[in-house]
């Protein structure tokens, strides 16, 4: 018999036993996780970690490419300044520091990768003397050169990791410029040793790389006397600078004086704008056939919304993009077929019964059977079988959709983005919104841009058809190489009538009126017969243009048709833009009052649930606290305030309404209500005012 735990104490206390008997935990698998989950719960999240993967490898590549650019030119730069390589020119001017200020845009959550790609690029091919500081590391000069020599110490004698020097474990109280430049040269002289062990050239010196990755966030003062220390040292550390600027150059003038400013020999670098690299991803992720996660037209919206009115910050679109994936592959699970031609048709095979039962309450495929004759819709509504083989035909039919779709958006794109306004969009992205929404033709915007096509010069029209023609190229598609095919015969046929234009295009009826007088009347008369007569007979020119714009806009009508109209759409796009919304967009005053207001909205506390103008006596002192002030006017007296909070609080604690200690002010709750209040203070609800010492402001009216 098993003896019984001791509880006795002299004070009160809440006793936890440890049960003795071992329970094993139930392990739960990937798919567990997964809403509605089913048998196919670990393949979905497999296939979302590899589309995943394919869009992180992806951003990558675009980020390199885009500033591969600006960082070659940066590396050039630094490397025209090396003091073992540089011209006679810059050993005249050998005080001054050179500097480079290279502008990244206000997109600052996107400045790390580029950094970062800076920082792996010196490293490998200039020097490994490269530091890289932030502003609120940097608070003093003291700091911000203990930061440096920290750095540099770690990663400077990295070059032979066989050896160690005592001068690496420097002491806080040594972190001078004059102790880094001990280092230094013996820093220089194991890399120069090991660079004539390996048989490399060897430069005459190595610079020392300071980058400041946010410029404008440092302190003025600081930067200024770290700027003059360092010239100082210029004959004995070879110091080049980066400053990462968000704004303009003219940031380098509002914080440095002259003095200051003299000493550094800038130069500008200036990377690829924000909306060049969102582009870019749209291209490579979004509008491509190979990748098939697909998002909808408003959440498209919702992205490069928040894009371009909040942070115009490409790695927050990316990770948007991110959590609709994962929204969709957790929310949706048919979003097991959401991946590969191949693999997908191979699930279709083996769906479950549950699957096939939510296939048929797809909308885009009740539309599709109710399209089909009465025995094929009896086959479809009964038959699991011919469901699963009316699947593969159709996810078939979802991937030919997609490689026919974005090479005509290409092309469509390409002809109207040089129309004047832009009537179908500036971006690729605006004129796919509207293609994947709505029958684009059915527009009025198209209709401005069909008429602006028809009376565009030879010229204009041949290079237009030329870019689609390249485009074109790259689709493999028979349907896409027979559109190439009469594209370039429309080339060729246009480039023919060069010789046919100038003969079409003479004014006899002007010479006929040059040689007699007449008034002003029949001027105007003769004129109008001859434009009537003109838009009567067309040149050959204006008739074969009216037959390429009647093409591209039946290749309009065939191909970019709204992607909602395909059946099993449901399957890729994903179309939850409140979701989104909510989210990646929300609003903090909201959210903050929702949760003083309703706790139970975010706790799910039973306990905690009210009727409306109630407070729940178990809501945490924030909360009543802000209930109470919502009761107030615009000066809220204290001494009434805490008495209204303990009130609640006696409540709380069960005690009786007429026994002398409800109501009654203890230090304990007294502490409780002046910590309450001190939060409110910090969300900006109530103020301190010197109306009344003992009375508050209140700040916001009204409540959720």
């Amino acid at each position: 018999m098993s003896e019984t735990p001791i509880t006795s104490s002299v004070s009160k206390g809440c006793f936890v036993f440890k049960s003795t008997s071992k329970k094993r935990k139930r392990h739960v698998g990937i798919g567990g996780y997964l809403v509605e989950s089913d048998d196919n719960g670990s393949d979905r999240f497999r296939i979302c970690q590899k589309l995943w993967e394919t869009v992180q490898i992806n951003t990558e590549v675009i980020q390199d490419q885009l500033n591969k650019h600006v960082l070659d030119s940066l590396v050039g730069f630094i490397k025209k300044h090396d003091l073992g390589n540089s011209s006679d020119v810059w050993r005249q001017r050998s005080s001054e520091i050179p500097t480079a200020a290279l502008m990244l845009g206000v997109n600052v959550p996107d400045h790390a990768m580029t950094f970062r790609s800076l920082c792996n690029l010196l490293q490998d091919s200039v020097t490994p003397f490269v530091v890289s500081v932030h502003a609120k590391e940097c608070a003093t000069v003291k700091l911000l050169i203990q930061k440096v020599l920290e750095q540099l110490m770690g990663k400077g004698v990295s070059v032979d990791e066989e050896q160690e020097d005592d001068t690496t474990l420097l002491q806080r109280t040594h972190c001078t410029i004059s102790a880094l430049c001990q280092w230094y040269k013996t820093a220089t002289k194991k890399c120069t040793q090991v660079s004539l062990h390996r048989k490399e050239n060897v430069p005459r010196s190595l610079p020392v790389v300071v980058i400041f990755k946010d410029f404008e966030a440092f302190n003025p003062q600081v930067l200024q006397d770290f700027i003059l220390i360092c010239s100082r040292y210029t004959q004995e550390l070879p110091f080049i600078f980066i400053f990462g600027i968000a704004t303009s150059p003219s940031a380098i003038q509002h914080r440095l004086p002259h003095s200051v400013s003299s000493l550094l020999c800038i130069e500008v670098f200036q990377s690829l704008s924000c909306t060049q690299h969102l582009a870019s991803v749209f291209d490579k992720l979004i509008l491509n056939s190979q990748f098939p996660f697909k998002l909808s037209s408003r959440v498209i919206q919702v992205l490069v919304g928040i894009f371009l009115y909040h942070d115009f910050s490409v790695q927050n679109f990316v990770k948007g993009l991110q959590f609709s994936m994962l929204e969709h592959f957790n929310s949706q699970p048919l979003s097991v077929l959401c991946c590969q031609k191949k693999e997908a048709l191979l699930c279709a095979k083996t769906l479950s019964q549950q699957n096939v039962e939510r296939i048929r309450h797809l909308p885009s495929f009740m539309r599709y059977v109710e399209t089909q004759e009465p025995q094929e819709q009896v086959q479809l509504l009964t038959n699991d079988e011919h469901v699963k083989d009316a699947c593969q035909k159709l996810l078939k039919n979802l991937h030919k959709y997609h490689k026919n779709y974005y090479p005509i958006l290409q092309c469509l794109h390409s002809l109207t983005s040089v129309l004047p306004k832009f009537p179908l969009g500036k971006h690729i992205r605006e004129l796919h919104v509207s293609c994947i929404e709505k029958n684009l033709w059915e527009t009025e915007e198209y209709d401005s841009a069909m008429q602006l096509l028809r009376i565009l010069a030879k010229d204009e029209l041949v290079a237009a058809l030329e870019k689609c023609a390249e485009i074109l190229k790259f689709s493999n598609t028979k349907k896409m190489q027979n559109v190439l095919q009469q594209v370039e015969d429309f080339i060729g046929r246009l480039e023919g009538l060069e010789g046919v234009t100038s003969e079409d295009s003479s004014g006899d009826g002007v010479i006929l009126e040059k040689n007699r007088r007449t008034d002003l009347f029949q001027l105007q008369k003769t004129l109008l017969e001859k434009e009537s007569r003109r838009t009567k007979r067309m040149n050959p020119y204006e008739l074969l243009r009216n037959q390429v714009i009647d093409f591209i806009d039946s290749l309009v009508r065939e191909y970019l048709t709204p992607a909602e109209l395909q059946p099993l759409s449901e399957v890729c796009y994903y179309s939850s833009s409140g979701v989104l919304r909510q989210r990646l967009n929300v609003t903090p005053r909201t959210s903050i009052q929702t949760a003083l207001s309703h706790p139970f909205h975010y706790l799910q506390n039973e306990s905690l649930k009210t009727n409306a103008g109630t407070i729940s006596s178990a809501a945490p002192d924030l909360c009543i606290v802000y209930k109470l002030h919502l009761e107030c006017g615009r000066l809220i007296n204290l001494y009434d305030w805490l008495e209204a909070f303990v009130t609640v609080m006696s409540a709380a604690e069960d005690q009786d309404a007429d026994s002398e200690e409800h109501g009654k002010v203890d230090s304990l709750k007294h502490a409780r209500f002046i910590q309450a209040v001190s939060e409110m203070e910090f969300l900006g609800f109530v103020k301190s005012t010197k109306q009344k010492t003992d009375h508050v402001a209140r700040l916001t009216w009204g409540g959720c």
